[in-house]
C-alpha cells in the first residue's frame, strides 16, 4: 500500500477532508480521508499510510485561504 502523489488527489478532496488533513496536527490520515483519497485515486490507501513533509506543504500551499 502505498499512497498516490497528493497531487492526484488533493484538488478533488472534499473540503471537509481538506481541514481534516490541514487542522489534523499529524501526518496520518484518518479513515474519513483514506475512504475519499480511495474513492479518488483507486488506491488501496491503509491505516499506516502518513504524509510527507513536502506532501504537508502542498496542501498548505493549494488550501482556499479560508482553511
Amino acid at each position: 500500500m502505498t499512497l498516490p502523489p497528493i497531487d492526484e488527489w488533493w484538488p478533488e478532496l472534499s473540503d471537509d477532508a481538506r481541514r481534516a488533513v490541514i487542522g489534523s496536527g499529524s501526518r496520518h490520515l484518518d479513515e474519513d480521508v483514506r475512504e475519499e483519497i480511495r474513492e479518488i485515486t483507486g488506491a488501496v490507501v491503509g491505516m499506516i499510510e502518513t504524509l510527507s513533509e513536502d506532501d504537508l506543504a502542498y496542501a498548505r500551499k493549494h488550501a482556499p485561504d479560508d482553511e
